[in-house]
């Protein structure tokens, strides 16, 4: 019998590697993928893997790549670009999907491929990543303990610094504006459209919303149907980017992405040091129709660390005992506990307050 393997796409971008090294330090043996052979096989030839080079442009060209894969872990973001057509891929190959997506618009793509998915017997789980295992964990906690909840709100306060892959997913986001899920559904508010005062686990800070993943998976793993994500941020730099609200139709076109994303690519991913330093206070609210509170807090390693372990914690999971076809959020696929199973990580703590 053969035994089940994963492919990492994107093996050579600075998560991906990362990913790809401690696969590696735990006995795996992944396939490494991405577009550019050159920069593949050095690294391949590293770890005493297999490699294989194809682009992501039709979901018809990817499945042939996918021969003998039971797992690709998606790693190569913007995810706008590449991750529907690789889900498309998947379900015709028979492969589970997983991706460290936190962009919206690919968490609800990705549900809205469940019914094709689940024919298929393929798991679909977007954002296997610091987007968004600790914050969907920490709202199916506060979904339990406050059944009747009718409002959610999640933060997290973390100095991990960005990647560039990152970094591009984030200029993306700008022209889009900020998004909160109001009676169901996700809406699109100015940036930084709200703000106040949050104590993360590190003393209260003032915080605005931001426009992320949790908005789309929070509903699917709670049916909670007012949510908002929250970031610390200092007051001059919040007033900067409500600024951003006067120029934002403009940040949406090509030349002014294109001048961006060069930007963002040049910039360095944090080094070992930088990460071990950059922990993370990850926060929740639950509010019921009573005016009642429950807060949750759980205390992570840094961003990348978590994208590490986290999304190797679910291949294990999908190569050994993989749950019906469908598409799932992290804590609906592995259980709420798994933020508290990896490195670095605290017990999560609710009060009422």
């Amino acid at each position: 019998m053969t035994q089940p393997t994963f492919m990492i796409y994107g093996a050579y971008g600075y998560t991906g590697e990362l990913i790809a090294r401690q696969a590696v330090a735990e006995g795996l043996t992944p396939v490494l993928a991405g577009r550019r052979a050159e920069a593949l096989a050095p690294l391949a030839q590293e770890l005493g893997l297999d490699y294989r080079d194809f682009g992501m442009h039709e979901a018809a060209d990817i499945a042939p790549h996918l021969d003998g894969i039971d797992v690709l872990l998606h790693c190569a973001g913007p995810f706008s670009a590449t991750a529907p057509q690789a889900m498309a891929a998947c379900i015709r190959a028979g492969v589970h999907y997983l991706d460290i997506t936190g962009e919206i618009n690919i968490f609800e793509h990705s549900f809205s491929r469940h019914d094709h998915a689940a024919k298929a017997g393929v798991v679909l789980c977007c954002g296997v990543g610091f987007d968004v295992v600790p914050t969907d964990c920490i709202a199916a906690y506060l979904a339990e303990a406050m059944p009747d909840a009718v409002e959610l709100a999640l933060g997290f306060d973390s100095r991990s610094g960005f990647s560039p892959g990152t970094a591009k997913t984030s200029v993306e986001g700008l022209a889009d504006g900020g998004k909160i899920r109001r009676n169901g559904r996700i809406t699109t508010v100015p940036l930084a459209a709200s703000v106040r005062e949050i104590d993360f686990g590190d003393g209260p800070k003032q915080a605005m919303t931001i426009p992320w993943g949790d908005i789309s998976t929070a509903w699917h793993t709670t049916s909670i149907d007012d949510i908002e994500v929250y970031m610390p941020m200092s007051p001059k730099r919040i007033k900067q980017v409500q600024r951003l609200n006067w120029v934002r139709p403009l940040l949406g076109l090509s030349p002014v992405q294109s001048l961006l994303k060069k930007r963002a690519a040049k910039i360095a991913g944090p080094d070992e040091s930088r990460r071990e330093q950059a922990t993370t206070h990850v926060w929740g609210e639950v509010v019921n129709a009573r005016g009642e509170h429950r807060v949750a807090r759980v205390h992570v390693a840094n961003g990348y660390d978590v994208t590490v372990h986290a999304s190797l914690a679910i291949v294990k999971q999908l190569l050994t005992e993989a749950p019906a076809g469908g598409s799932y959020t992290p804590s609906r696929l592995a259980g709420k506990e798994l933020v508290e199973r990896l490195p670095g990580s605290s017990n999560v703590e609710l009060s009422s307050e």
